[in-house]
Order: structure tokens, then C-alpha cells, then sequence
């Protein structure tokens, strides 16, 4: 009895199409929330192991793998590699994003999206007040262990860049996705906004200016903010309180490829 129970469990699950799912604010409710608990215990995982020193050796060696093994100034790779993960870590500053963020906002104002505006500014401050606060609270000192390739101006854990770049593109994606029915478009932007967060994080320890701890931890932090931020925003959708993407109807391609 108990196997045929599984089994017509299974069979109603794989048997219901992606379109079926989006009907179910419940299952992205409790999703969003899974993942962001998952997120943020691998965040204090992560923190614990600094705090206690066990993270030291991981770090140095990632760090020192990526240099000249005979020059610790000197990163791997060519010079215009250097120059690139420059312009990279580049997407994950205060200018940048914060050009993206107005630019966005501004659009959901000019579309009559009140509410989708005020989530997507509220999202992205409060992670940086997070950011900020927590490296208040950690206060762990920039690597020495390489010379860094570019300038710092404050502590190093979590990682600002990495922990804004997820916050910020993993919103935007989430939001982007949102207005299309398609899943090849959705899967376009969330994949997009994944690429971005993991090369500025990755930018980071290239370049010297943070351990591979503190952009792990960024990525984790971030994504878990992320997460909490678009399950309200579907939970408030549902409800009325966030205007629905004029294009959130279900398309006949998703039901042929459900």
C-alpha cells in the first residue's frame, strides 16, 4: 500500500506540467522560504569556520593558486585577463549598480508599477544596510597575503560585491522573468543574473582584494535575501498587493512544453 501511495504520488507530480505549477503560490512560498533557510545556514556554516580559524588554510590556498607561484604580486594568466576581472568586479560597485537600480526603478515608476517599484528599492537597500552591517559586526581584516590589484575601503567579510551583485542581479533577473511566459526567457535571465553574481564574485579573490570565504559567504547571504525578497513579492502579487506583469497569463508554449 505504502509503494502504491508513492508511486501515485510521484506519478501526479512529474505528471503535472510547469504551467500547472504556477497556479500553486504555495509551492513557491514554501520554496523560496527552503532555499533561503538553506542559504542562510550555509551562511553561518561559513562564518563559524572564520570566526574559529579553520577557514585559513582553505583560503590561502585558493589565494595563492592563483598567483605566480614565484611572485605573489602577480595573478595567473595573461594581462589582459588582470584588466578584465577589473572591468568585471566593476559590475558589482556602488556606481553601477546603483545606475542599474535607479534606471530600473524609474522604469516600473514611468509603467505605473508603484508597488513593484517600492519592492525592488526596498529589496536592494535593505541588502545593503545587510552588507554593511554585517561587516560592522565581522570586521575581518583584507587579505595580506597577496598584494591586491585594487583598492579597498572596507572590511572584508562578507564580501560587499559579491553579497550586492547577488541581492541586486538575482532581483532583477527574478523581476525580468517574471514579465515573460516563456521558459526559455525565464530561464534567460535567472541564468544571466547567475553568471554575473558568480564572475564578480570570482573577480574578487583574482584580484586579491577578499578570501574565497568572505565571496562564499556574499553569494550565500545575498541569494538568501534574494530569495525571501521575491517570495513576498509573489505571496504580495497574489494577493493584489504588486501589480501582476501585463504578460503573466499563462502562454500556449509553456503549456506545449509543460
Amino acid at each position: 500500500m505504502a509503494v502504491q501511495s508513492r508511486s501515485g504520488f510521484v506519478a501526479l507530480v512529474t505528471g503535472l506540467p510547469i504551467w500547472a505549477w504556477r497556479r500553486r503560490p504555495e509551492i513557491w512560498l514554501l520554496g523560496g522560504i527552503f532555499l533561503a533557510a538553506l542559504l542562510l545556514l550555509a551562511f553561518g556554516h561559513i562564518a563559524e569556520e572564520v570566526i574559529e580559524g579553520d577557514a585559513a588554510k582553505f583560503d590561502q590556498t585558493v589565494m595563492l593558486a592563483l598567483r605566480n607561484p614565484s611572485d605573489s604580486s602577480d595573478p595567473l594568466g595573461p594581462a589582459w585577463l588582470e584588466e578584465a576581472a577589473r572591468d568585471i568586479t566593476g559590475l558589482g560597485s556602488y556606481a553601477v549598480l546603483g545606475f542599474m537600480f535607479c534606471a530600473v526603478v524609474t522604469y516600473l515608476l514611468m509603467t505605473k508599477r508603484r508597488s513593484a517599484a517600492l519592492w525592488v528599492a526596498a529589496s536592494v537597500l535593505g541588502g545593503v544596510l545587510l552588507s554593511n552591517a554585517l561587516k560592522f559586526a565581522f570586521a575581518r581584516p583584507r587579505p595580506e597575503l597577496v598584494a591586491p590589484l585594487a583598492r579597498v575601503f572596507t572590511s572584508s567579510f562578507p564580501s560587499g560585491h559579491a553579497t550586492l551583485a547577488a541581492v541586486t542581479y538575482l532581483t532583477l533577473g527574478a523581476l525580468l522573468a517574471s514579465l515573460h511566459s516563456s521558459r526559455r526567457l525565464k530561464f534567460y535571465f535567472i541564468g544571466l543574473a547567475i553568471i554575473l553574481t558568480v564572475a564578480i564574485g570570482v573577480s574578487r579573490v583574482y584580484l586579491g582584494v577578499h578570501y574565497p570565504t568572505d565571496v562564499l559567504a556574499g553569494w550565500c547571504i545575498g541569494a538568501a535575501w534574494a530569495a525571501l525578497c521575491w517570495t513576498l513579492a509573489r505571496w504580495l502579487q497574489e494577493h493584489g498587493k504588486i501589480e501582476p506583469a501585463d504578460d503573466d497569463a499563462v502562454g500556449e508554449g509553456d503549456r506545449a512544453n509543460g
